[in-house]
């Protein structure tokens, strides 16, 4: 029998205390075991219970002390969040692994891992090497904050930066658990909290160019502080998607990387399908590094791509058809580059003269982009590229006489000008089937100002040539007979992109830029992947009912009198889909969030453009009812960002806290 405690204590050495919960194998205390810890800021005792059911008792069954963590200031944990990936944070996460180890039920040797945050922080800890962390498995995180998080895209600002720092405001807002923390108490460590808040957007724009911020926590920047083994669990529909081509090719230790079609999901709740047991897959990988037992993990090539077909665009995938394949390092011998030139009339395999192309995009270019990350909701992934084409210098290869595996990372060398001393360049790579219809393979982005390096942004000299390389992101994709590929390079991505404050026309030389394609060769008589087989439908867990349906909207509005084009995502139910109001049946509590996201822009006016999100967050039980309410929005002008920030809390009835702040960042070469 696993034995579940609610809530552990984990002293920190400046006298703070971290809320856990805990499984421990039948025995444990007897005879100690291997650990795994899972730390994170989503909340154990409520938001993340559920998926915690999924994995922990797993752990536990296979012989682990399985630990959930919540991060100083979030959950039922004392203290203040300060940001992300923190020096407090990464310094915890050290001094948490090193409590473990020093438990009667911990044999020494502890295992580390976790989706997102707990990918990045999973890195972060390692790399501060804590002598009982043995090995991570990091699923969809990064290890360079500059390159891929949420913030930047090929030194462009990224909506996302907006969006996940207002998700931030309303979780940094919640408090702990009267239940856990004690109803004298909760109150005081509640506005403790809300007092401590920033509103992270802002602060985060306060950082737009590579600097310390952002290399702070990245791996990258000395990859030898990573000295544990390493399996990578990542997805094609996720945001991160260089990442495990990089540490591959960049980690001294043993690395493992399983990259399948999955959204921002743990593979065995993956979607799009095939799912994996990642619970069983990773306790393998425990077994070899925790408990020295050869289970033949480390035998197989340490390198499998899910590789995916050509299918239809929609917004929604459940199923992605391909096949595996596998890799015994990265750079492959088996993937070379394959050039294809911009010429003024296609793709081409030689470079032609020809006149100069040159395109300003309507600042709606893009609406068919979906989400950058997708979380596997109706209709967050790319549409018909076709409906924004006519915004895009468009260049369409050859007929394809046979089959092309794409593998890693495509770049587009350009030759390009600009007549305006800022600018972004958008490049799609796309798939465009026999009946016109065109999925997106891949994409990158550049700023202009940042052509010489990320840390001082130049401004552009109008209609001077400019050699920049835009890195589109890594992908594992077969284009099929019959197929042609198509590059679209667009000088606007909105609402990926934040707009360059005046609308930009780029000009190419054709047959100057080239597009370099990762294309991938078969190793003749390569024998067969492992199968990995569908994770069962896991018995045990908790039962949670639904008491109020949610509901969700997707749409873009063009208002025909003004010219204003809206995207809203309104969701009621959370992050991971339109789920309503659901109680946790075990420990009585409801919960319930509702999110508007809207993002305003006129085609012809980037200085229009406007992001906005309003949440509430609700904690009901019969002895404890907590509202808040949150407001975000962003606009610019020509040499400013613009930002508010609101906040409500109520406790029962009566308001508790309110806060309103406002912000004025100067724009540096964004």
């Amino acid at each position: 029998m696993t034995e579940v405690i609610e809530t552990v204590w984990v002293p920190m050495p400046d006298g703070v205390k971290l809320a856990a919960r805990l499984w421990l194998p039948d025995g444990a205390r007897q005879k100690p075991v291997p650990a795994v810890l899972e730390y994170i800021p989503y909340r154990r005792r409520d938001r993340t219970r559920m998926r915690d059911e999924s994995m922990h008792p797993h752990f536990a069954a296979a012989g682990y002390a399985a630990i959930r963590v919540d991060i100083r200031g979030y959950g039922d944990s004392e203290g203040v969040a300060e940001d992300e990936y923190s020096h407090q944070e990464i310094q915890d996460g050290h001094d948490v692994i090193q409590w473990i180890a020093e438990q009667d039920w911990c044999d020494g040797n502890v295992g580390m891992f976790g989706k997102s945050w707990g990918a990045y922080n999973s890195f972060q800890v390692a790399a501060t090497r804590p002598p009982a962390l043995k090995a991570i498995a990091p699923v969809m995180g990064c290890d360079d904050r500059w390159r891929e998080d949420i913030h930047f895209y090929g030194g462009c600002l990224a909506n996302d930066n907006f969006w996940w720092g207002s998700i931030m405001q309303l979780y940094n807002a919640m408090p702990p658990d009267p239940a856990i923390v004690g109803a004298d108490r909760w109150e005081t460590m509640w506005r403790e909290r809300l007092e401590a808040m920033r509103f992270w957007p802002a602060m985060w724009l306060e950082h737009q160019t590579h600097d310390e911020m952002w290399r702070r926590g990245s791996i990258s920047e000395n990859y030898a502080d990573v000295e544990v083994p390493v399996y990578f669990f990542g997805g094609w529909a996720d945001l991160f998607r260089d990442t495990p081509f990089r540490i591959a090719e960049h980690l001294k230790g043993p690395v493992k990387v399983l990259m399948g079609p999955w959204a921002h999901l743990y593979p065995h709740e993956g979607s799009p399908t095939p799912k994996a047991d990642f619970v069983a897959e990773v306790i393998r990988f425990w077994d070899h590094w925790l408990k020295g037992q050869d289970t033949g993990l480390m035998d197989e090539p340490p390198l499998r791509f899910w590789l995916q077909d050509s299918i239809a665009p929609a917004g929604s995938q459940d199923h992605r058809p391909g096949r595996w394949v596998e890799e015994a390092r990265w750079p492959s011998p088996n993937v070379s580059d394959r050039v294809l030139w911009l010429n003024s009339d296609g793709l081409g395999e030689v470079p032609q003269e020809g006149a100069d192309m040159a395109i300003c995009s309507p600042q709606t270019f893009g609406s068919a982009g979906g989400d950058m990350c997708s979380f596997a909701i109706p209709g967050d992934m790319p549409t018909d590229c076709r409906s924004d084409a006519g915004g895009a210098l468009q260049l369409h290869g050859p007929v394809l006489d046979a089959p092309v595996d794409i593998l890693g990372q495509p770049t587009l060398d350009l030759h390009i000008g600009a007549d305006r001393p800022q600018g972004i360049v958008a490049v799609l790579l796309i798939d465009e089937a026999p009946d016109g219809a065109q999925t997106l393979i891949t994409r990158g982005f550049c700023n202009l100002t940042h052509r010489h390096d990320d840390t001082t942004p130049a401004p552009v000299i109008p209609g001077e040539e400019m050699a920049v390389t835009v890195p589109l992101h890594g992908i594992g994709y077969r284009v099929l007979e019959g197929h042609r590929l198509v590059v679209q390079v667009a000088s606007a991505y909105w609402p990926i992109l934040w707009p360059a404050p005046e609308p930009v026309t780029l000009t190419l030389s054709a047959g100057t830029s080239a597009l370099h394609l990762s294309v991938r060769t078969a190793t003749p008589d390569a024998p067969e992947p492992r199968e990995l087989p569908d994770p069962p439908k896991h018995e045990g867990r908790r039962p949670v009912t639904r008491v109020r349906d949610g509901s969700m909207e997707r749409s873009i509005h063009a208002d025909l009198t003004t010219g204003l084009e809206t995207q809203r995502f309104f969701l009621d139910g959370g992050v991971f889909g339109p789920v309503g109001d659901l109680r946790l049946d075990d420990i009585g509590t409801v919960l319930g969030d509702i999110s508007d996201r809207r993002y305003t822009i006129h085609a012809a006016d980037p200085l229009t453009a406007r992001a906005t999100m309003e949440q509430e967050a609700r904690f009901t039980r019969d002895d404890w009812k907590v509202r808040i309410k949150t407001y975000a929005e962003q606009t610019a002008t020509a040499t400013d960002f613009h930002l508010t920030a609101r906040i409500q809390c109520w406790s029962g009835d009566d308001l508790f806290f309110e806060d309103d702040q406002s912000f004025t960042i100067p724009r540096n070469g964004m």
